[in-house]
């Protein structure tokens, strides 16, 4: 491929892959495990009590106040279960850890049909591929299970980063990672601010991936819109 661009950036979650079973089900199908008869619903309510709670007193995992993504999602893990009632120490603890481990395995991810095929067609054009993410660090053994970890060149998580989009920091580890000035790289994501907003102020090519017609802005031309992956080797090409 000619022209200048020479990288593309990559978001992972609800863009190459999402979560296959709700929160809920994951849950309460460890419950089960345990003996426990748990309803999905509240399960699932009490996560995202938990994740807002603990995502704003501990951002980015903890990473600034001493801890990592293993204890912080321990400690979600366990928060969710007891906001349903689940008050045994060691049973919070067992299934906590379970769970941690759990969303290491590539089977409780799905990969997005359209993702594979997409990150061979941008490397025959000549481009490399770079991670970067809000995850922890987790995400390259969850890449690895997935079939997707040969396609990158490196991987940038926000907990290894010490920093989370929409920092602009974390893009900055990401170009001194490709070795490119950001007018020759592009990011692609489906988060408005964390990827689109963010990676155009620093002068990436930034593009909004928004498969279920979410998005609204008035301020993203169609040109930086996919609705699909699929989408994407052409508008790169046209950038020649």
């Amino acid at each position: 491929m000619r022209g200048p661009l020479q990288w593309v950036l990559w978001d992972v979650k609800d863009t190459l892959l999402k979560v296959r079973k709700s929160v809920g089900e994951q849950y309460c199908n460890e419950a089960k495990r345990m003996g426990l008869s748990l309803d999905p619903v509240e399960v699932e309510a009490a996560f995202r009590l938990a994740y807002r709670q603990y995502s704003s007193q501990y951002p980015n995992y903890g990473t600034s106040q001493g801890l990592n993504g293993h204890v912080w999602w321990m400690r979600v893990v366990q928060d969710t279960f007891s906001r349903c009632r689940v008050q045994d120490p060691a049973l919070l603890n067992t299934m906590s850890h379970n769970l941690y481990n759990n969303f290491c395995n590539g089977e409780n991810w799905e990969v997005f049909p359209d993702s594979k095929k997409t990150l061979e067609r941008c490397s025959s054009l000549g481009l490399k591929l770079g991670v970067v993410s809000n995850f922890d660090n987790r995400l390259e053994g969850i890449l690895q299970s997935c079939g997707l970890l040969s396609h990158f060149n490196f991987i940038i998580t926000s907990e290894k980063a010490g920093v989370a989009k929409p920092n602009p920091a974390i893009f900055d580890q990401a170009l001194q990672q490709c070795g490119s000035p950001a007018a020759h790289v592009a990011h692609i994501g489906d988060h408005y601010v964390y990827d689109y907003l963010t990676s155009r102020s620093l002068g990436l090519h930034g593009y909004l991936l928004d498969r279920e017609n979410k998005h609204h802005h008035p301020d993203v031309p169609l040109q930086h819109r996919l609705s699909s992956l699929d989408e994407l080797p052409s508008r790169l090409q046209q950038l020649d």
